[in-house]
């Protein structure tokens, strides 16, 4: 990948949701939203502090986390929609 996110940001790979609903309705895709789980693609060196020194992330690359419906913004990164958001706009991991 060409592309390293600064600071506290975090590169992200939307998962596609379901095609069926818990009942086994089939959703058509005009009526799909948009997921709001993924696939943390990679992560900046962390945010830093008032003396300089970095904060760690609490998010790695490769882990499953749920985010905000409306969280981050859409970039394409070779050929890829993904999406760039700051590391507090992640909700949480998905173990």
């Amino acid at each position: 990948m060409a592309f390293t996110p600064l600071h506290d940001r975090v590169l992200v790979e939307r998962v596609e949701s379901d095609e069926k609903t818990a009942g086994g309705l089939i959703i058509p895709d005009s009526a799909k939203e948009k997921p709001a789980e993924g696939i943390v693609v990679a992560v900046g060196a962390g945010a830093k502090d008032e003396s300089g020194a970095r904060i760690a992330m609490d998010v790695k690359e490769g882990d499953k986390i749920l985010f905000g419906k409306w969280s981050g913004t859409e970039v394409t990164v070779d050929g890829k929609e993904l999406l760039i958001m700051k590391e507090s706009d992640i909700l949480g991991i998905i173990a």
